[in-house]
C-alpha cells in the first residue's frame, strides 16, 4: 500500500514550548517550597533557642549565640540567593525563555552545598564528629527529592551526587580530626560512607522517577495532541459517534490508498434561485436543506468532506469502513431524495430538486496540505467521476445516478434500476456503463 510520510506540523514546537513553560513553573514552585522550608527551619531553631537555651549553651559549650548568629547570617544569604534564583525564573516564564544549563547545574551545587556549609559551621562549636548527626545532615534528601521538580533526571543524579561526595568528603575529615575518646560508632568510616552513599542512591532514584513522570506527562500531551488532531480534521465532517470511533481507534491520516464510495450532491437551478434573493436568504435556504442531509449521511457511516456552494461532496469507506460502503451511500441517496420530497410536501423548505451521483473506487485519502493548513481529503479518479456522473443528472432528468462499480457491490440487486447503457463522460475516452436508481 502506498504511503507518504505526513508533513511536520508546528504544533509539535509549540507543545515542546508549553512543555518547557510548565517545566519553568514547577521549578518556581520547588524555590518557593526552599524558602518555605528554610523559614520554617528557622522559625523552629529560634523557638527552640526562646524556650531551651540554657541546654543549647551547654550543648554548644556557652557559645550558642555565636553559633545563632552564623546559622541566621549563612541562612539569610541562602533565602538571599533563592530569592533571586525566583526571581529569574518569574523573568524566563514571562519572556518565555529557557535557563541555561550552567545556571541549573549552579543553582544546584549551592543550594545543595547549603547544609554541608551548616555542618561545617556547626563544627565550629560542637566539635567535627558531632556535627554529623545534627538535624543539618536531613536537608539533603530534602534539596535532592525536590529536584525532581525541575523534570531533568541529570539535574537530580548531580544533586544526589553533590549531596553524597559533599557528605562523604566532610565525615572523613572529620573523623579524621576525632579526638580519641569519642564512642567508635561515631567515627567508623564504613557508616559514614553508607549514608553518603545513600544520598546519591536517592538522587539516581530521584532521576529515575522524574524519567518516568517526564515520559507519562509527554505522552498525555500527545494523546490530547492526537485527539485535537483527529478533532480538528473530522470535527466539522462526522457525527459524535463517528468521532468518537476515530478518537478510540486513532486512524492512521496518512496518505494512502482506499476503496471508497463518493458521492455527488447539487441543488438543482441554485444560481438562479441565489440571484434574486438576499444573501442571508441564500444562506437560510441552504442551512434548511444541509442540515438534514448531513445528518443523514452520517447517520450512514459517511463523511462530508467538502462544500461545494450549491452542493456537497460525501465520502463512504473513509477514515473508516464497515465492509458496506456502496450500500450505505444507495442508502444514504435514497434517504435524502425521500426526505426532500417530504419537507417540500410539508412546506418546510422550498420546492427543491437535487441531483446525485455514486461511484466506487481506489482514492489516495489522508491529510493533505502543508504545515500551514491541512485537511483530510480524497483525490483520485473515482472522485472526478463520481462528479461527471452526478452531472449527467442534467442530461437524463434523472436525480440519482450509479456506476456499475456501485451496482457491482450492492449485496442485492436494487429494486426500479435502469440501465443507462454506455454512456461517453466528459474528459475520458471510454464510455461507463451507467444506471438510473431515482
Amino acid at each position: 500500500m502506498w504511503r507518504k510520510p505526513e508533513a511536520q506540523t508546528p504544533i509539535s514546537s509549540t507543545l515542546e514550548n508549553e512543555f518547557a513553560l510548565e517545566i519553568l513553573k514547577s521549578d518556581k514552585l520547588r524555590v518557593r517550597i526552599l524558602i518555605g522550608v528554610i523559614i520554617a527551619a528557622l522559625s523552629i531553631v529560634l523557638c527552640l533557642a526562646i524556650f531551651a537555651f540554657d541546654q543549647f549553651q551547654r550543648s554548644f559549650h556557652g557559645r550558642f549565640r555565636g553559633f545563632l548568629f552564623m546559622v541566621l547570617t549563612v541562612a539569610g544569604l541562602n533565602l538571599g540567593s533563592l530569592i533571586a534564583e525566583w526571581i529569574g525564573i518569574d523573568l524566563l516564564i514571562r519572556k518565555q525563555g529557557r535557563p541555561s544549563a550552567l545556571f541549573q547545574y549552579s543553582s544546584a551545587f549551592v543550594e545543595t552545598s547549603v547544609p554541608t556549609l551548616g555542618m561545617m559551621i556547626g563544627s565550629l562549636f560542637l566539635g567535627p564528629i558531632y556535627t554529623l548527626f545534627t538535624p543539618a545532615t536531613l536537608l539533603y534528601p530534602v534539596f535532592i527529592v525536590l529536584s525532581a521538580l525541575r523534570l531533568n533526571s541529570r539535574l537530580c543524579v548531580f544533586t544526589g551526587a553533590v549531596a553524597g561526595i559533599e557528605y562523604s568528603a566532610l565525615a572523613l575529615y572529620f573523623t579524621n580530626r576525632a579526638p580519641d575518646a569519642v564512642e567508635p560508632i561515631l567515627v567508623g568510616v564504613p557508616h559514614h560512607l553508607f549514608k553518603g552513599t545513600l544520598l546519591l542512591l536517592t538522587g539516581v532514584v530521584t532521576g529515575f522517577v522524574t524519567v518516568q513522570i517526564k515520559k507519562r506527562i509527554l505522552r498525555s500531551f500527545e494523546m490530547v495532541e492526537e485527539r485535537n488532531r483527529i478533532s480538528r480534521t473530522f470535527g466539522e465532517y462526522v457525527s459524535p459517534v463517528v468521532m468518537n470511533k476515530l478518537l478510540t481507534l486513532k486512524p492512521d491520516l496518512r496518505s494512502e490508498k482506499r476503496k471508497v464510495c463518493v458521492m455527488f450532491l447539487d441543488i438543482r437551478n441554485f444560481t438562479s434561485f441565489a440571484e434574486k434573493r438576499e444573501p442571508e436568504q441564500v444562506v437560510e435556504y441552504l442551512e434548511s436543506l444541509f442540515g438534514f442531509m448531513i445528518e443523514i449521511v452520517n447517520r450512514h457511516h459517511g463523511i462530508i468532506n467538502k462544500f461545494l456552494g450549491d452542493g456537497f461532496m460525501a465520502v463512504f469507506g473513509a477514515p473508516l469502513s464497515d465492509g458496506a460502503d456502496c450500500l450505505n451511500g444507495m442508502a444514504a441517496a435514497r434517504e435524502i431524495l425521500t426526505r426532500v420530497d417530504t419537507e417540500v410536501a410539508k412546506g418546510a423548505i422550498l420546492p427543491t430538486k437535487v441531483g446525485i451521483g455514486l461511484h466506487a473506487g481506489e482514492a489516495v485519502t489522508g491529510s493533505i496540505g502543508s504545515p500551514l493548513r491541512r485537511e483530510y481529503t480524497v483525490i483520485g479518479d473515482v472522485v472526478n467521476l463520481a462528479s461527471r456522473i452526478e452531472q449527467l443528472n442534467k442530461q437524463f432528468g434523472s436525480q440519482l445516478l450509479i456506476s456499475d462499480m456501485v451496482r457491482r457491490a450492492l449485496s442485492d440487486e436494487p429494486g426500479g434500476v435502469i440501465p443507462m447503457g454506455q454512456v461517453q463522460v466528459k474528459g475520458r475516452e471510454e464510455p461507463i456503463q451507467i444506471y438510473q436508481v431515482a
